[in-house]
């Protein structure tokens, strides 16, 4: 009998952002795959479980890796940092799944960093929000550009993921410069990293002060929309409950 191969988001690291239902998951499974970085948060939590491991750009190797295990009898986690349908493996899972009809497949929903950066900030999503990765490994730099340019333009509260890497470590001051073009270099902004991790830090900033800011792939970074505000150490977006507003 194939084995049930779940989908797991583990939330941002911290053990308490991770829910009882992507726990007991872990829990069912015999196998623990997923990226090194994201398995090794939790080999201590669960070290009994088998250990299937790929680099990143390996997507789909580590994916059929999984199939195959539960192919064989072995209930398998899937594991992604923070929810498994936002940037994670969902996506693919379900993509291959055509390919393994005998295994059935669990998405267990998780914490994702736009949230849980946003509560360590304060209260920056409390409107309208578009989520854009900075990352063109898998999405071409001019549709990226598009969809910021025109999330700025309709006044969205933006929420940036994998702002910067090695390779990559002008794109959020490239992203900035663009920003600016539409919106007053005051515009309120924060970032958080590591979130839920040893090592977390933040800061509400302005978008001029943020182009500057030397940022990493363990960084989220938040760009207010035209009513965002800096309340005391908080970033606030108003939703309008105070004025009555429609929102």
């Amino acid at each position: 009998m194939a084995g049930i191969l779940y989908v797991v988001g583990i939330g941002p690291g911290e053990e308490a952002q991770m829910t009882p239902q992507a726990d007991e998951a872990v829990r069912q499974s015999q196998v623990l795959a997923g990226y090194t970085v994201y398995v090794d948060l939790l080999r201590e939590r669960y070290p009994d479980k088998e250990v299937l491991t790929t680099a990143m750009t390996q997507e789909e190797k580590r994916c059929r890796l999984a199939f195959e295990c539960c192919a064989g009898g072995r209930s398998t986690a899937m594991v992604c940092s923070g929810d498994a349908g936002v940037y994670g493996m969902a996506g693919l899972i379900l993509e291959l799944a055509p390919e393994y009809p005998e295994v059935a497949v669990r998405v267990i929903p998780g914490v994702t960093a736009a949230c849980a950066g946003a509560a360590v900030l304060g209260a920056p999503l409390m409107h309208d929000f578009a989520v854009i990765s900075l990352s063109d490994r898998l999405t071409p730099m001019e549709t990226i550009w598009k969809r910021l340019e025109l999330a700025a333009e309709g006044d969205f509260v933006i929420c940036l993921y994998n702002p910067s890497s090695k390779a990559r470590g002008d794109y959020l001051s490239m992203a900035c410069d663009r920003l600016l073009a539409r919106c007053s270099g005051e515009r309120i902004c924060g970032i958080v990293r590591n979130i839920g991790r040893q090592g977390q830090e933040y800061r509400v900033m302005t978008l001029r002060e943020l182009r500057d800011w030397k940022a990493d792939m363990f960084t989220t970074v938040f760009v207010g929309n035209s009513q965002t505000r800096r309340i005391g150490d908080y970033m606030v977006t108003p939703r309008g409950y105070r004025h009555g507003q429609r929102g």
